[in-house]
């Protein structure tokens, strides 16, 4: 995967991070015209972003990510 205009679009459920919003760690969910929608770890509401705004998540942000996932699972947040 690379970023930038020319991206392709990674296997859905990849870990990246969108810049435009503060550095959002969302999973990877499909393509929507020039668009890439990204959906919380944990769950929750889809955002679309474009393409040039995604990086991949570095490994501690994979670790954050699905930390608060494991801990809202185990306070019942989430399945």
């Amino acid at each position: 995967m690379r970023v930038g205009t020319e991206s392709l679009p990674p296997t859905v459920g990849v870990l990246l991070v969108d810049t435009s919003r503060g550095n959002r760690v969302g999973e990877f969910r499909g393509v929507a015209g020039l668009y890439w929608s990204l959906r919380p770890v944990g769950g929750g509401i889809e955002w679309e972003v474009e393409a040039r705004h995604v990086r991949p998540a570095l490994p501690i942000e994979q670790l954050r990510a699905r930390t608060a996932r494991a801990n809202a699972r185990s306070r019942g947040e989430v399945q």
